[in-house]
């Protein structure tokens, strides 16, 4: 396939990866120079060549919220930032199943079960640990989505354990570039990061590792970040945008440090750098895009979302993330959960009407 623009920065990148090819890392940075509109159809074509012109859909669940002992900057629920959130011990294994329910009957075809802690420790808190494997297999038998976990760091054995109880995708985004991270936690390295991933690979799960844009960070640091996650191999890069909590150390701020055009160059860019990974938007689209935007990102790209609310902010309701995924002019990926689209966006209006009557005043 020729694609051909009269931009040849553009036109070089795209033949290089639909040849099989890699850019590197001057390729991507010289990318993130051109003009938005015309790299964004780039890496649509792309996505469009080599995906299945769907979006996935994943949801979590925050299974143990709060008190964690790591100081990462953005988070609000590190122990080392006063910022008011509800805290709680790991779920009951049967309130995670009824989670995971809800998110398959809203259509999404996986689902993450997410601690805040530097890892779930085996030896050190085995009530905990058997609690997460509870979970873990009453999702994997009762319902139909892949089961995920972003559990922190893992030890080999650890990992091996849930990939042989069937998790399918571990997350631990590694949040920036190498040369950045310092700059926004001290508490742990990038390399404690990376090795849990080796660890979760060489295991046999897939690998669901992203960033956070918009925290400070040089385009270039955008650019290395994905590197280091196409050096590892993830098949999701999640693409979070920095929502900012009051309390944290980058709580003072309005908006993430990025701009709109910023933001979609760089999706384009790691949908050229990651050409066949599931480049996903995350936390912090609803307040960096006005729900007129949030389609852009999936013209410049990205495939999949996280839907519904996050770890400690709301989320987007899936009848609304279904209609943006249309207005892009795509499909939600049903290949693991045969949802009713229409149905889940009935369901939405009826839920939404319902409660309109509810709260009107007596006459």
């Amino acid at each position: 396939m020729v694609y051909e623009t009269g931009n040849r920065t553009i036109d070089d990148a795209v033949a290089c990866v639909l040849d099989g090819g890699m850019i590197d890392r001057t390729d991507a940075i010289a990318l993130l120079a051109q003009p938005v509109d015309d790299l964004a159809a780039a890496a649509d074509t792309v996505r469009a060549t080599l995906g299945d012109g769907t979006v996935d859909a994943c949801s979590i669940v925050n299974a143990k919220a709060g008190n964690c002992a790591e100081d990462c900057g953005f988070c609000a629920q590190s122990a080392h930032f006063d910022t008011g959130i509800e805290t709680h011990g790991f779920l009951d294994p049967e309130e995670i199943l009824a989670a995971a329910k809800r998110a398959e009957a809203d259509g999404a075809q996986r689902f993450g079960i997410v601690v805040a802690e530097k890892g779930v420790s085996k030896e050190k808190r085995p009530e905990e640990w058997a609690d997460v494997l509870r979970a873990v297999r009453l999702v994997r038998d009762e319902t139909d989505v892949e089961i995920d976990a972003s559990l922190g760091l893992l030890t080999q054995a650890e990992a091996d354990i849930l990939a042989d109880e069937g998790l399918n995708h571990y997350n631990h985004n590694i949040e920036t570039s190498p040369q950045y991270f310092d700059e926004i936690v001290s508490t742990h390295s990038f390399e404690d990061r990376l090795k849990t991933l080796r660890r979760a690979k060489n295991a046999g799960m897939d690998l669901c590792a992203g960033v956070i844009l918009g925290m400070g960070e040089t385009p270039a640091d955008r650019v290395d970040a994905a590197l280091e996650l196409r050096k590892i191999g993830v098949s999701s890069l999640p693409v979070n945008i920095l929502n900012p909590i009051e309390g944290t150390p980058l709580g003072d701020r309005e908006s993430a440090a990025i701009s709109k055009t910023d933001l979609i160059k760089t999706i384009a860019v790691y949908r050229l750098l990651h050409p066949t990974a599931r480049v996903r938007l995350t936390g912090g689209r609803e307040v960096n895009l006005a729900e007129d935007e949030q389609h852009w990102p999936f013209e410049a790209g990205a495939d999949g979302l996280l839907t519904g609310d996050y770890l400690t902010t709301g989320g987007q309701d899936a009848a609304t993330d279904i209609e943006v995924i249309e207005d892009a002019g795509l499909a939600p990926n049903m290949a693991v959960n045969e949802f009713d689209p229409e149905n889940v966006k009935a369901n939405a209006n009826r839920d939404g009407a319902d409660a309109a009557v509810e709260s009107r005043p007596d006459d």
